[in-house]
């Protein structure tokens, strides 16, 4: 039964983030009619002249698609952490990638930094970087006796989350400038409204070429779930393969965060569900995972835009408010691991 649920899960998902990204459009803080939504959408970018095409095509679209984008690639680094720990309590947001790559973004945003590193650095960049210290020191820090303890793991990665939180919160409150602190404050929630088309190219490239990079290492990551010993044996480079993970989950958080801001919680219920779909065989994760991802995130932004119409809160809110009950419950369970 499951061979058969694998088979159709991967065109299911896919058909469910075609309609998603379709349905989205009609919803957000801005009430349209729907005759006119559907207008702009046959007639195209050119097609038509007014606010509502404006709407559609310059400000809901490129919206929506980066949200895809997000959720997708966030799913997709919940899916390697998850590996690389071997256990499904892992995500980029609760072992402090996010954080630490909101605290990079904060200090470059702000002009923190020195003017020579300011000069030589970007955005995407400076996230990067602040990810990859923060995942670097929760590692140090949960690894004992030449392997990694969980318990310490969960640990360090929520202290170091919250220290570069601390981090990010206390450069953005010594902003002289109002309008860039409530930006930032927003931002570091997570928020899609300020997507351009031109915005895009960047996360959607880092997303695909990480999305491409660990199904070829499926093999290695399905291996990497029998243990470290057990991968060795079967003639993997561990620790090379673990360096690797370590640099393309930070590359890959830091130009999200970049992007999008902090979003927690997609890594870590989005494998999940896939793996209780497929199995645990990386071939079919990968790829379902970042559908699944890209078909919740684009949901998540829909109920952030439009429930409290026409307010709109960070979609942070939103997938805190789903992620934080999902993780009590796995981490209540008495057995939380892969099978």
């Amino acid at each position: 039964m499951r061979k058969v649920t694998g088979r159709l899960a991967l065109p299911l998902a896919l058909t469910a983030l075609l309609l998603s990204v379709v349905a989205a459009v009609f919803f957000g803080s801005v009430r349209l009619s729907g005759t006119h939504i559907l207008q702009s959408l046959l007639a195209g970018p050119n097609g038509t002249d007014g606010t509502e095409s404006l709407i559609v095509w310059s400000l809901r679209l490129p919206r929506i698609l980066l949200a895809a984008i997000v959720g997708g690639g966030l799913a997709v680094v919940g899916v390697a952490m998850q590996a690389l720990v071997r256990n499904p309590l892992a995500d980029p947001y609760v072992l402090g990638i996010s954080s630490g790559a909101a605290a990079g973004a904060s200090l470059f945003y702000m002009g923190f930094l020195p003017a020579g590193i300011l000069s030589i650095l970007t955005m995407p960049i400076a996230a990067f970087l602040g990810g990859l210290i923060t995942i670097i020191l929760v590692f140090v820090v949960a690894r004992t006796d030449g392997s990694v303890s969980i318990a310490r793991l969960l640990l360090a990665g929520v202290a170091l989350s919250a220290l570069m939180a601390s981090i990010a919160s206390f450069v953005t409150f010594s902003s002289p400038d109002p309008n860039r602190v409530r930006g930032v404050l927003f931002w570091l929630l997570g928020s899609f409204s300020g997507a351009r088309w031109n915005e895009l190219l960047l996360p959607a490239a880092t997303c695909l070429l990480g999305t491409i990079v660990l199904f070829l290492l499926s093999r290695p990551l399905d291996a990497l779930l029998l243990g470290e010993d057990a991968a060795q044996s079967l003639g993997i480079d561990v620790e090379r393969l673990k360096k690797l993970l370590f640099a393309l989950c930070a590359l890959m958080t830091g130009f999200l965060v970049a992007a999008a801001g902090t979003i927690g919680f997609v890594g870590l219920i989005v494998p999940h569900g896939v793996r209780s779909v497929v199995g645990i065989g990386h071939r079919r994760v990968v790829p379902l995972a970042f559908l699944t991802g890209a078909v919740f995130m684009v949901w998540a932004d829909v109920l952030s835009s439009s429930l409290l119409r026409p307010v709109e809160f960070p979609v942070g809110v939103v997938t805190a408010m789903a992620g934080v009950p999902f993780f009590l419950i796995l981490l209540r369970a008495s057995r939380y691991q892969f099978g």
